[in-house]
């Protein structure tokens, strides 16, 4: 297939060189010629003048000469490449019409001298402008015979050579949008070479303590690019390696592109790795510092490159000169660190394309270029030969520093990073445990020992010690954690004790400000009820007088009819009627006289003459009163969910069509009835979702606590979840927790449908739904990349650990509660659950005993005004998982056996929260408190005395979804506990037990249907009644023979 040759492409740039030639900068000002001539070298990479043939061609043409005179270009190349070449060359006429000089293209012939052929280009030479000075790139020599039979016939001349490499440089420096798109993409490549194998492989080296020489692992990472997982997309024809990697540690660095990996083996300190993908021709390039548990003083010196970069970034603009870009930073050093003056890299970057590295264009002290928008930069900077003070070993005594992006220089603002790779002190930190760094000491201490030994017995010994140590190792960090939690409480507790809360008056409804506003009615004059829609006011005849009443003073009314009359009685809201939950009897003026009820009374029956029956105002008024009441309270409640709301910012847009964007998505909560699909797009300060329908919803990220990424892996659905600092509305309500999310594959399954495991359609299906699974992983993956990038890493996604997820239930139904780095999630069910760990106080795990397969856990945070957080029903098995992920994330918890009343326990910290930590504070939760903290453990024991007998008011105060399931629970384990005392006491054989586990089987079904009719009777009669029964059936319910072991006899 013939290779294709982009037209426009080439005439746009041959025109971009000739205008610049003609502005004559530089040494363009000084030539009269332009010569390239290009031979076959496999040993050059990189040259000028393939380079610009790769730029006006888009490929390079070997054993080429091109001559580009003032008024007309000369190329002479094989009769194939001269083929290739007739796709430019110009009609008859002499000038093109892009006003380009003419082509001429002359064969070259294999065998013979070609002078004719030279002569003809040397005549142009001459004949163009003075003919005495030629521009060439000096450093291109090329090896051959035909190169060097034309370097002679232009030496006969006597032509004045000049460099040109500088000017040409700076002149195909500015990208087009297609090569930025190429650069782009070489970018991602390079970002996903890095993070899916480089960074993988040397976590995996160090974790594993596997002994990898720096030549074997540069070695493997081009081995990877050969592999399209790594290749986002890219076919690996189109991809190679700018350099070979540069990977160093262990206290020989070099700071440079042109060194290579040593042969000596990786040390586990700090780990330079220099990457740089060349896709179709266009180079990037990645550097980045990894470093395995790094001391305080490398970390700060880490962050402070970082803060050099981020200057750099900010000073590359367009029109600045490299000089001063350099001066900016170096200024930056001084004022903050100079002892690093002297450690930092003598360039801080250079520009990139086609070549890796152009020379003339390097970020120094001297160079005068400007830069221009549209330039592709490679910035690097790092400190060598730093001295870590804690290095005890040779190698960990010096280190290095360095890291390196790609990034294109913007009109204004900041430049952009085109290797968007993670590099906060964070994400490039390596942490080993340090109990195993204490355990490899105490191991040597005792291999001395144990000479005499067998290697056997020292593995055992060494494996039982590591087992018995973990839990108590648990043990004395929550110790530790313990007397932290106290102090801190008791300090933030007298911090805020002068800011108390106040209490809210009841909204005062004023019907009219004066007389005069009163309606004037022939219905109010008649003495029949009335309603102001305009006042919200029902104006009642009351002795005579007609008298307004604000529809918010009523709380009901209905109507009745009773032989010839027909009855309204309105009911008012007065002290001592209840207001709704949390509203308490709050009135403005509560010692006033207060008005019940009043009931009208109106006939029937249609008396002479008139034309309606009296009932007619009653029935009017109810229907009405009925119709504002609706209105007002409808209000109220979006005033209500308005309260509160901070005022948001307004989005910023970026009319940029390039803004990170994910189609097609759901969002929850739904903005009106129906759920509807819509687009998520990155802006300049947020998010903005646009519905079908055009509905918006903005987040800003200012506003964002938590941004989760939820995978489909093992989920039905992909999500984004954000958990905001303060609420937004949409859709008339107030709304804390937003989420975006799409499904993947069926969520219902056609069980009518006729299914084989070996269902060609089937497995078809299966395939499908695990390409479009990859398919949105990799969309949301890069999505987030983008966002993260954008907003230089401000807003960063987390994506919850699986590994350490657990089940249990926070709302109604069961779930998979999963960690991420700050906070305990769950994303997927509805209504979703989100626990900042930071906002936690201590967790406290309910009803662990050994008999039970359940436990509780109750999450109190430091604001203590806050309601607990209850979890029920979590697996026992889950429980020494929870209480290691705790003890990492330094989360104090404690455990016992039974429910505790926390409405209570808290209501008295707070009330008394001086004498509660003078008492003990939070050891009163402690199993083995009880010796040490007495007078802790007495002054609570009130409390857990009435946790299982729950006044009314108490089941009234806790939220709707508070589980009584569980207290039964805790009663069955209480009845259970009573069966296992009896069965020690009898000791009785097996036949007698079985011969009575039968009878109380019997007996227990018998009194079951007993306790069911009396229930019944009982639910009937009131709640009171129902609550006693369900815990009285749940005690007793209980069959013997289900219990552990041998029955005992039921007490009657």
């Amino acid at each position: 297939m013939a290779l294709s040759l982009d037209r426009e492409a080439y005439y746009r740039r041959i025109k971009r060189l000739y205008s610049n030639w003609q502005k004559g900068e530089d040494e363009y000002a000084t030539i009269d010629a332009i010569v390239v001539s290009v031979g076959v070298d496999e040993e050059t990479v990189y040259a000028k003048s393939t380079a610009l043939q790769t730029w006006l061609f888009g490929y390079e043409l070997t054993d080429t000469i091109m001559v580009f005179c003032e008024d007309k270009i000369l190329f002479m190349a094989s009769k194939k490449k001269v083929e290739f070449l007739k796709q430019i060359a110009n009609s008859k006429s002499n000038e093109s019409t892009n006003g380009v000089p003419a082509i001429t293209l002359l064969v070259r012939e294999k065998n013979e001298s070609n002078k004719a052929n030279f002569d003809k280009m040397i005549e142009a030479l001459k004949g163009s402008k003075n003919g005495k000075r030629i521009g060439i790139f000096s450093k291109d020599k090329f090896p051959g015979e035909f190169m060097n039979s034309w370097n002679d016939s232009l030496n006969k001349e006597g032509f004045e050579k000049v460099d040109i490499s500088a000017v040409v440089a700076y002149t195909i420096a500015v990208k087009e949008d297609g090569e930025l798109a190429l650069m782009r993409k070489a970018a991602v490549i390079t970002a996903e070479v890095f993070t899916k194998f480089l960074k993988e492989r040397v976590m995996e080296i160090v974790d594993v303590d596997e002994k990898v020489r720096h030549s074997k692992l540069a070695e493997s990472v081009e081995k990877a690019i050969e592999e399209k997982k790594y290749l986002s997309g890219a076919d690996p024809s189109t991809v190679e390696m700018c350099y070979p990697p540069i990977i160093q540690s262990g206290g020989h660095y070099n700071l440079k592109f042109s060194v290579v990996s040593e042969k000596s083996y990786m040390h586990f300190g700090v780990i330079t790795c220099a990457m740089g993908i060349r896709y179709k021709s266009y180079c990037s390039n990645l550097v980045r510092t990894l470093m395995v548990d790094p001391p305080q003083e490398m970390q700060e010196n880490y962050s402070f490159l970082l803060q050099l970069q981020e200057e750099m970034l900010k000073e590359l603009r367009h029109g600045v000169k490299l000089c001063e870009v350099y001066a900016a930073v170096m200024d930056m050093v001084k004022k903050q660190k100079p002892e690093l003056l002297s450690k930092i890299t003598k360039n801080l970057g250079f520009a990139m394309g086609i070549e890796f590295r152009e020379g003339s264009l390097v970020i120094n002290s001297k160079n005068q270029y400007r830069l221009k928008k549209g330039m592709v930069f490679s910035l690097n900077v790092g400190f060598s030969d730093l001295a870590n003070k804690e290095g005890k070993k040779p190698e960990e005594k010096t280190y290095a520093l360095f890291i390196g992006d790609s990034v294109l220089v913007e009109e204004d603002g900041p430049a952009t990073l085109l290797t968007s790779v993670k590099k906060k002190v964070k994400n490039v930190s390596i942490l080993l445990k340090k109990d195993d760094e204490d355990e490899e000491e105490e191991d040597k201490n005792e291999a001395v020992d144990m000479l005499g030994r067998s290697s056997r017995t020292a593995l055992l010994t060494e494996r039982t010690r590591n087992e018995m140590t973990a839990e108590e190792k648990r043990r004395a960090h929550q110790k530790e954690l313990a007397a932290q939690l106290n102090e801190e409480a008791r300090r933030r507790l007298t911090e805020q004790k002068g800011e108390q809360q106040i209490q809210k008056a009841r909204k005062s409804n004023v019907s009219y400000k004066n007389p005069s506003l009163m309606p004037k009615e022939p219905h109010i004059r008649e003495m029949k009820i009335y309603i102001d829609k305009k006042y919200e006011t029902v104006i009642m005849p009351v002795f005579g007088i007609a008298t307004p009443f604000h529809i918010a003073t009523i709380k009901n009314i209905s109507m009745s009819v009773e032989g010839d009359y027909t009855y309204l009685r309105i009911n008012f809201y007065c002290p001592g009627s209840a207001l709704g939950r949390n509203e308490g009897n709050i009135f403005p003026n509560p010692e006033a006289t207060f008005v019940k009820e009043i009931t009208y009374r109106a006939s029937n029956i249609k008396t002479p003459g008139e034309q309606t029956v009296p009932a007619l105002n009653l029935q009017n008024a109810f229907r009405i009163i009925k119709e504002v009441q609706k209105r007002y309270k409808t209000r109220e409640a979006e005033e209500k969910e308005k309260e509160g709301i901070v005022k948001q910012d307004s989005l910023v847009i970026n009319l940029n069509r390039s803004n990170p964007k994910l189609k097609d998505l759901y969002i929850r909560p739904n903005i009106a009835q129906k759920r509807m699909q819509g687009s998520l797009e990155a802006h300049v300060n947020g998010f903005r979702f646009t519905s079908v329908r055009g509905d918006k919803v903005d987040i800003l990220y200012n506003n964002i606590k938590h941004a989760v990424f939820q995978p489909c892996d093992g989920e039905m659905i992909i999500v984004l979840h954000f958990h905001l600092k303060n609420a937004i509305m949409f859709g008339k309500k107030r709304h804390t927790d937003v989420q975006f999310y799409t499904e993947v594959g069926e969520i219902t399954t056609d069980l009518g449908k006729h299914q084989h495991m070996h269902d060609r359609d089937d497995l078809y299906a299966e395939q499908m739904e695990r390409e479009m699974r990859h398919k949105l992983k990799t969309a949301f993956k890069s999505f987030i990349e983008k966002v993260e990038s954008l907003t230089k890493e401000e807003l960063e996604f987390e994506v919850p650990f699986r590994d350490l997820g657990f089940n249990g239930a926070p709302y109604r139904s069961t779930c998979l509660l999963q960690p991420t780095s700050s906070a305990l999630v769950n994303c997927t069910e509805w209504p979703p659950f989100v626990v900042t760990l930071d906002e936690v106080e201590l967790i406290h795990f309910e009803r662990v005993q050994f008999h039970l397969k359940n436990f509780d856990m109750v999450i109190v945070y430091k604001d203590y005004s806050k309601k607990v957080t209850m979890i029920n029903a979590i697996p026992v098995a889950s429980l020494d998982p929870i209480k290691e992920w705790l003890n990492s994330c330094d989360i104090k918890y404690t455990e016992g056996v039974q429910s505790l009343n926390w409405t209570k326990i808290m209501k008295t910290i707070v009330d008394d929260p001086e004498g509660f930590f003078e008492q003990g504070g939070w050891s009163f939760l402690e199993p083995e408190g009880e010796g040490s903290d007495a007078e802790a453990g007495d002054s609570e024991s009130e409390i857990e005395d009435e946790t299982f007998n729950p006044s009314e008011d108490e089941y009234e105060e806790e939220e709707e979804d508070s589980d009584e399931d569980y207290s039964s629970e805790a009663e069955e384990s209480d009845g259970s506990k009573e069966s296992l005392g009896s069965e020690e006491e009898s000791g009785k054989d097996w036949d007698e037990l079985e011969e009575e586990a039968r009878k109380a089987d019997r007996e227990s079904r018998y009194e079951e249907e007993e306790e069911r009719s009396r229930t019944i009777s009982r639910k009937r009669k009131g709640p009171s009644s129902s609550h006693s029964s369900s815990h009285h059936r749940s005690s007793h319910s209980r069959s013997p023979a289900r219990s552990s072991g041998p029955p005992k006899k039921k007490r009657k």
